[in-house]
């Protein structure tokens, strides 16, 4: 059913609830993961019209993808990465079509309407954007 997901990760903390599950997932259909983390900082959206080298920020996320990717190769899983840069939702819908995914997995922190309006909604954004299905973990923030 699912042959490759995209998994968008955000180097945080509910990346540790979404992993598990997707992981799980991709074990028993036997998919592909593509770990996707969209570096949003100021250098990022502006790193191609200004011809900037790589911020720290940006190298962090890189290491961040490389260590997430090499524990679910230790796993036995296909795995694969890419950092994106610029806008989230975006970026997230542009590298699904453009890498041949079918499933979209995210994180979900649970915001309630005042919080999607401060915070933003990447899943709503992307759903209003994508036809690729979605599956979205509700994110357990343990402190």
């Amino acid at each position: 059913m699912y042959r490759k997901i995209l998994v968008a990760l955000e180097n945080g903390r509910a990346d540790a609830t979404l992993l598990p599950h997707i992981s799980q997932l991709a074990r028993q259909l036997g998919a592909e993961l593509l770990l996707l983390h969209v570096a949003d900082g100021w250098a990022a959206r502006n790193f191609e019209q200004l011809k900037l080298t790589e911020s720290d920020e940006m190298r962090a996320d890189r290491d961040y993808l490389a260590r997430c990717a090499g524990e679910l190769q230790h796993a036995g899983l296909v795995v694969t990465t890419q950092l994106a840069l610029g806008n989230p939702p975006a970026e997230i819908v542009r590298v699904a079509v453009d890498e041949g995914c079918d499933l979209i997995a995210l994180a979900s922190h649970g915001h309630r309407l005042i919080g999607d309006i401060i915070h933003g909604s990447t899943i709503d954004s992307v759903r209003h954007h994508t036809s690729t299905p979605m599956l979205v973990v509700r994110a357990v923030m343990k402190d």
